[in-house]
């Protein structure tokens, strides 16, 4: 059988193959008095709300499970328009946005619509892996600029400048990102931006962290800055709604047309009882119950980073969002003899239980020492896990 080149292209999804080997481990110590923690996966601990869930079960019992207009219900596209004026006071015509199978899926889309063979998208390095292959799935090459913790590990406009190329397309960026939780100050965004335009290209945000901003200098949209941005958003991360695949998109008016064609062609509609529970997201006393579990995220944060930090963790910068800590574990590595972080995590898997994803997946950017860790347990999971790394690092 011959492979394609485009999946050959594609390159193993480190986090999940990790995950793998986390399960594995997870099974032998699942009856032991230390099972194992598992701070690998960015995935909320917290489900959808009750009654959310009661819209699902609605859903099924009235027989609103058949297809969807290929853009999602009119209905969720007006709610999500309502919850942008709402939020950030931005007035985002329904007609934008895209209601899609998930964030994955509206990335997907957006590549497929605006990249073609040989284009380049310029990304920061770390970050999220999947977004460089829905580039590279599309045909084009995904550009990884390094960034450092001075810049917040964003790009800024020099980079873009002096990277630009005559196969340029845009640039695809994450606010707050995965990895870091870290956001782009809204000028240098501005400043980005500006260029892109003047350029001729497109810029693309991943904001599906956005509702887990805990800064109000950083939690602002890209879309503020007008029509021509694409912005990507998920009911995976604020709304807690991980397994139900949905998210959105929304595109430049001109560009709606174009990504409906796509959307029938691919995924015909996104599930439809998802759709129909995620309305229920909208509702005072669900978004009460979001807000709520934001607050509960960032006292994980504020706990959970300073203690690694006291075991020897380098973070350089406090995360402004999401719920991630990106640590270098260099000097640990080096003190127990461990070549790099990937070793480091499948020693803490074997000695600490403790379960975290390696750097490697993220870029080259000094990926190889640093460490991913999900700050999205309980806080009891968290306290509990800073206490086994303590043990295992300080005395093996």
């Amino acid at each position: 059988m011959k492979l394609s080149q485009r999946a050959q292209r594609i390159e193993p999804f480190y986090v999940m193959e990790m995950g793998k080997t986390a399960a594995h481990w997870a099974q032998q110590f699942a009856h032991t008095d230390r099972p194992m923690i598992a701070l690998n996966i960015g995935e909320p601990d917290f489900t959808a709300p009750p009654g959310v869930q009661a819209a699902a079960e609605k859903a099924i019992r009235d027989g609103h499970t058949q297809y969807s207009h290929a853009l999602g219900l009119p209905a969720l596209r007006e709610r999500i328009s309502h919850w942008y004026k709402q939020r950030w006071g931005l007035n985002i015509d329904p007609g934008r946005i895209v209601v899609t199978a998930g964030a994955s899926a509206a990335l997907h889309l957006a590549c497929l619509a605006l990249v073609d063979e040989g284009d380049e998208v310029l990304l920061p390095d770390p970050s999220y892996p999947c977004n460089r292959q829905f580039v590279q799935a599309a045909g084009g090459r995904a550009v990884l600029l390094p960034t450092h913790a001075a810049q917040r590990y964003q790009m800024d406009v020099e980079q873009v400048r002096q990277a630009w190329g005559c196969h340029t397309q845009g640039v695809l960026l994450a606010s707050p990102s995965n990895p870091t939780g870290t956001s782009i100050h809204p000028d240098t965004l501005r400043e980005i931006d500006d260029f892109v335009q003047s350029r001729g290209g497109v810029t693309l945000v991943d904001e599906i962290y956005l509702g887990l901003s805990y800064d109000a200098i950083y939690g602002q949209s890209a879309l503020r800055l007008g029509e021509h941005v694409l912005s990507i958003n998920s009911f995976s991360k604020y709304f807690h709604m991980t397994g139900w695949r949905l998210g959105w998109l929304v595109a430049p008016p001109a560009l709606v047309p174009v990504i409906e064609s796509l959307a029938q062609h691919l995924f015909i509609c996104p599930n439809a009882i998802a759709q129909r529970a995620a309305l229920a997201c909208f509702e005072p006393d669900n978004l009460a119950i979001y807000e709520q579990r934001r607050t509960e995220f960032q006292a994980r944060r504020d706990w959970v980073v300073p203690a690694l930090k006291q075991l020897g963790m380098q973070i350089s910068l406090m995360p402004d969002g999401a719920f991630y800590a990106w640590a270098h574990v260099g000097a640990i590595c080096d003190r127990m003899g461990l070549a790099n972080s990937w070793d480091f995590c499948l020693a803490a898997m074997q000695h600490a239980h403790v379960a975290m994803t390696p750097g490697r997946d993220f870029g080259h950017n000094q990926t190889e020492q640093h460490v991913r860790l999900s700050t999205a347990s309980s806080l009891a999971q968290l306290q509990q896990a800073t206490a086994r790394l303590r043990q295992w690092v300080n005395h093996g």
